[in-house]
């Protein structure tokens, strides 16, 4: 069974979430509930990891009950918590139980590109790293260098790359996407998601001979024991159902051993997140 290692859920009726604005992003500005993910993910999917999408430490604490209502689908939670926060600790051992299995911010929002690079936000990865989370990592080019940084100077975090660090496939960029991952790769403590290239790639345009570049280069720079599947529902939506994202990974697995392939679709995610 697969561990789908991102996904999310969000309700606009209830919550304001910016990154939803605009035309573009309007066909999944709808909720999006547990029950549509059990439709969408189908019988192959044993157990998920649901990210959090705003800056909440509310928003942290729902999808914490929605874990624990899950029968076991959503095996953990990837929330938000203020990382600069004076209780930072307090914080972490508070919503631990949950399943909190680690933490994540908007970086790529961030007007400071060396946002991770901050005391205070260091001090808060530490106190993750401390405690044995995890910290996934969602950039974008102007904030790949602080991010390769933070993860050469905070070995005792484990980072996780969201979404094969967002190379921007429609416009064609490799380099410096390309020598970042490299380098990332030989840092111990990191790992990365195949997840979200869809959406990186021309949404109504793009097929897995355009996506297999960059895919290749993931396994290639991390090995297959340390890359992890996520669907990135419901934002795959944009480009493509659930149903398409698990063909595209089969099919940039196609040539990797049974061992490889298991280690992608879940093992990793297992072991990274410390899911029971």
């Amino acid at each position: 069974m697969i561990v789908d290692a991102h996904h999310h859920l969000w309700d606009p009726t209830a919550r304001t979430y910016p990154w939803l604005a605009g035309d573009a992003l309007a066909p999944i500005r709808r909720p999006y509930t547990l029950d549509d993910l059990r439709v969408a993910a189908g019988d192959r999917i044993g157990a998920t990891v649901l990210i959090q999408t705003v800056s909440s430490v509310a928003e942290t604490e729902e999808f914490l009950a929605t874990a624990r209502a899950s029968g076991g689908l959503v095996a953990g939670v990837v929330g938000w918590l203020d990382l600069t926060g004076p209780d930072v600790n307090g914080e972490i051992d508070r919503l631990r139980p949950g399943p909190l299995v680690g933490v994540r911010h908007q970086v790529e929002d961030e007007p400071d590109p060396d946002w991770l690079l901050r005391d205070d936000v260091t001090r808060g990865l530490t106190a993750l790293g401390a405690r044995g989370l995890a910290y996934d990592i969602l950039v974008r080019a102007p904030q790949r260098p602080a991010a390769l940084a933070a993860a050469r100077r905070l070995d005792g975090v484990r980072f996780v790359v969201d979404h094969a660090g967002k190379p921007a496939i429609a416009a064609g960029e490799w380099e410096p996407w390309a020598s970042w991952i490299t380098a990332m790769a030989r840092c111990e403590a990191v790992v990365c998601k195949l997840s979200g290239l869809i959406t990186e790639a021309a949404w109504d345009d793009w097929d897995a001979a355009r996506i297999r570049p960059y895919a290749d280069h993931v396994l290639s720079a991390f090995g297959a024991d340390r890359v992890l599947f996520g669907s990135d529902w419901p934002v795959c939506e944009l480009a493509g159902r659930y149903a398409d994202v698990l063909a595209l990974i089969d099919e940039l697995l196609a040539g990797c051993t049974a061992t490889e392939r298991a280690g992608v679709l879940g093992r990793t995610a297992r072991r990274v997140y410390a899911l029971s």
